[in-house]
C-alpha cells in the first residue's frame, strides 16, 4: 500500500509513520504544515527510507492537496492533522475551527475527487481513515458521583463535547460520516483516549511534568487533580491505527483505549516516583506539586471500552501504564536536546487556557 498520512510530523502521526516504515512494506507520504507541534526530527529514524516521502502542505490548501494526490496515487488516507490542545483551544479557538473543520472538509473533497477517478478495483480498496478523540463524547460519571460499576465510552455513545477543541473534532467526525453517507467515500473513524510516549510536545501533562520536574519548576495540578483519563501508549495506538486502516470495515467506528484509568494527581505522583528512583536529588520531586485554578469546562472522567477492537481486529495494548510511563520518562531523560529544540522560543511551558484576557482581570 501507499498511505497518505496527514499530520505525520506530529506526536501520533510520527509514531504511525515510524511503525509503518519499520514494520511493514508499505510506503508513506507525510503531509504536514509543520506548525509549532510538528517536528521532522521525530522522523529521523525513517526519513532516509525510500518508502517515505514528505510534503510540506497545509490541509486547507486544496490545490496542493490535489497535486499530492495526483503525484503519489495513495491507496489510503490516515487523517491525523489537527490542532489538539484543549488549553490552546480555549485561548484561541479560531485555529481549531480552521484546521479541524475546514481542513477536514478540504481533505475530504480532495480525496473524493481523487477517489472518483480511480479504476473500479482500486476504488473499491481505497480507505479514508479519520483519527479522532474520546473527548467528543463529553465526560462520564466520576467515582465520587456514582456508586457501583461506572460506564465507559462505546462506539454508540452520544456526542457531547465540552471544549472548542472537542467540538471541532466532533464536527470533523460528522463531516467524515456525511461524506460516506452522501457521496459513498469509504471512510472509517477511530476515537482514542489520552496518548503519551516519546516525542510528545511538552504542552501536554506528562511531558510538561517530566521537564518541569527536572528543572525544579512547579508541577501544576488543575483543580484537585481528581480528573480521570484513560492513558494509551502512543506506539500501541500506532499499531491499532494500522490495524484499522488495513483490516477495518468501511463505515465503522472503533474506540481505542489503553485500559488505564488514572487520576491526574496519580499520574504526576507516579512520574515523581520514577524520577526519584532513576534521577534522584536532595528532595523528593513530589514536593514541587502545586495546585492551580482548574481549566474552564474541564471534563472530569474519560474511559474507553475497546472491546470492539479486541473482538473484531484482535488488538489489545501491549504496554501497561507503569511500563509505558517508565519508557516515556527515560526517553525524555535521554533526549533533552530534542525537548529544547522543539520549544525553540515559541512555547516555554507557560499556562494556557485561562479566561483572563489583557486588561480584564
Amino acid at each position: 500500500m501507499k498511505i497518505l498520512v496527514t499530520g505525520g510530523a506530529g506526536f501520533i502521526g510520527s509514531a504511525v509513520i515510524r511503525h509503518i516504515i519499520q514494520n511493514t512494506q508499505d510506503s508513506v507520504v507525510n503531509v504536514d504544515k509543520l506548525t509549532y507541534a510538528g517536528n521532522l526530527e521525530s522522523l529521523e529514524q525513517v526519513a532516509s527510507n525510500e518508502r517515505y516521502a514528505f510534503e510540506h502542505v497545509d490541509i486547507c490548501n486544496r490545490a496542493e492537496l490535489d497535486r499530492v494526490f495526483a503525484k503519489y496515487q495513495p491507496n489510503a488516507v490516515m487523517h491525523l492533522a489537527a490542532e489538539s490542545h484543549v488549553d490552546r483551544s480555549i485561548t484561541g479557538p479560531a485555529a481549531f475551527i480552521e484546521t479541524n473543520i475546514v481542513g477536514t472538509y478540504t481533505l475530504l473533497e480532495a480525496a473524493r475527487e481523487y477517489w472518483n477517478g480511480l479504476d473500479s478495483d482500486v476504488k473499491e480498496a481505497f480507505r479514508f481513515h479519520h483519527i479522532s478523540t474520546d473527548e467528543v463524547y463529553g465526560d462520564l460519571p466520576h467515582p465520587d458521583e456514582q456508586e457501583g460499576e461506572l460506564p465507559l465510552f462505546t462506539e454508540e455513545t452520544s456526542y457531547s463535547p465540552s471544549s472548542p477543541y472537542s467540538a471541532s473534532k466532533a464536527s470533523s467526525d460528522h463531516l467524515v460520516r456525511a461524506w460516506l453517507r452522501t457521496y459513498g467515500l469509504p471512510t472509517i473513524v477511530t476515537n482514542c483516549s489520552n496518548n503519551y510516549g516519546p516525542y510528545h510536545f511538552p504542552e501536554k501533562l506528562i511531558p510538561l511534568v517530566i521537564l518541569n520536574a527536572l528543572e525544579g519548576k512547579p508541577l501544576p495540578i488543575y483543580g484537585e487533580g481528581d480528573q480521570i483519563r484513560d492513558w494509551l501508549y502512543v506506539e500501541d495506538h500506532a499499531r491499532a491505527l494500522y490495524k484499522v486502516v488495513t483490516e477495518g470495515k468501511v463505515g465503522e467506528t472503533y474506540n481505542i483505549g489503553g485500559h488505564n484509568e488514572k487520576q491526574n494527581i496519580e499520574v504526576v505522583e507516579t512520574i515523581c516516583s520514577i524520577l526519584d528512583e532513576i534521577r534522584p536529588k536532595a528532595t523528593q520531586y513530589a514536593e514541587q506539586i502545586t495546585y492551580v485554578t482548574d481549566r474552564p469546562g474541564h471534563d472530569r472522567r474519560y474511559a474507553i471500552d475497546s472491546t470492539k477492537m479486541k473482538n473484531e481486529l484482535n488488538w489489545i495494548p501491549e504496554e501497561t501504564f507503569e511500563t509505558g510511563l517508565r519508557k516515556t520518562v527515560q526517553w525524555y531523560l535521554d533526549n533533552s536536546q530534542w525537548c529544547t529544540r522543539v520549544q525553540d522560543g515559541s512555547y516555554q511551558r507557560e499556562r494556557l487556557g485561562t479566561l483572563e484576557v489583557e486588561g480584564n482581570q
